[in-house]
C-alpha cells in the first residue's frame, strides 16, 4: 500500500492585544465563527466552528441524517435525466407507484 504521509503545518505568529482588548487575526478569518477556550494555564485556543440554526438541527438527527446521506449518495450516482411530463401527469392522476418505507 502506497500512502502519502500528511504533514501538519503550524504557523506561529506573535500578536499584541490592543488597549481595547482586541487582536487582528487577518482577513482569512473575516466572517468566521470562532470558539474561544481559556485554559487554566492561561493559554487561549481559538477554533473555527460551524453553527447550525436550531431550525435545522433535525438534519443532524436520525433517521433524517441517514435519509439525507442516502439521498445525496443516490444523486451522486444517478445521472440526470429529462422528466417525461406525460408519464408524470399520468402517475399523479393515478396516485403514487409505490409506498416508501419509513426508516
Amino acid at each position: 500500500m502506497n500512502e502519502k504521509a500528511t504533514s501538519i503545518q503550524e504557523h506561529v505568529e506573535i500578536k499584541v492585544v490592543g488597549k481595547s482588548g482586541q487582536i487582528s487575526l487577518g482577513k482569512s478569518f473575516a466572517g468566521k465563527i470562532l470558539r474561544l477556550d481559556r485554559r487554566q494555564d492561561g493559554s487561549v485556543v481559538l477554533t473555527a466552528v460551524a453553527m447550525v440554526p436550531e431550525s435545522q438541527l433535525w438534519t443532524l438527527q436520525e433517521p433524517h441524517r441517514s435519509r439525507i446521506e442516502r439521498g445525496l449518495a443516490w444523486a451522486a450516482e444517478t445521472p440526470a435525466a429529462e422528466t417525461k411530463l406525460d408519464r408524470l401527469v399520468k402517475r399523479g392522476a393515478s396516485g403514487p407507484r409505490r409506498k416508501r418505507a419509513r426508516a
